[in-house]
């Protein structure tokens, strides 16, 4: 995993008109704003797949999730020294955190098959009360090799624009 896709430096603005039709985007941030994602997805918000994933991390983190394989997301930093890269249990995925307000944003994976994503509900800049229940998700009996098969399968895939991080 040695290159992921995050745009680093100022907000790369997404044009609209590149978006396939029926799409809509969703912007979230950390709370300083230095760390965040746009989340393309043509699903209804009721549609959305909703996980409270029961690890110790996200459980503390209050974290809800959801990600869309038919969709796209992207990561950004404008203050890239303030991204922390976490890894833990399997150290399969890097969970996306700002060292200065310590918000928890997503997670991103890179495979063989590319990289893939997924995002915390509660960094979303806008409150969608449309979304379904969680659904409660224990992934602690999967190997590293099965939980790549499952995120290259349900989370979204990360878009890339030439500007990855190291």
């Amino acid at each position: 995993m040695n290159s992921l896709a995050l745009t680093t430096g100022a907000r790369h603005p997404f044009q609209q008109r590149d978006m396939p039709a029926g799409r809509q985007s969703f912007d979230g941030s950390c709370h300083c704003g230095a760390v965040g994602f746009t989340f393309r997805t043509a699903l209804a918000v009721s549609e959305w797949s909703v996980r409270a994933c029961q690890c110790r991390f996200c459980r503390s983190h209050g974290a809800l999730t959801t990600s869309d394989p038919a969709g796209s997301l992207s990561f950004r930093a404008s203050t890239p020294e303030l991204l922390n890269r976490y890894r833990f249990g399997m150290k399969t995925a890097d969970f996306l955190l700002c060292r200065r307000c310590g918000v928890y944003v997503g997670a991103q994976i890179e495979t063989d098959r590319g990289r893939f994503g997924i995002i915390n509900l509660a960094a979303l800049t806008t409150v969608l009360r449309q979304l379904p229940a969680a659904t409660p998700a224990d992934y602690a009996a999967e190997s590293s090799s099965e939980r790549a098969r499952r995120r290259e399968q349900r989370w979204t895939p990360l878009e890339s624009d030439g500007s990855q991080a190291a």
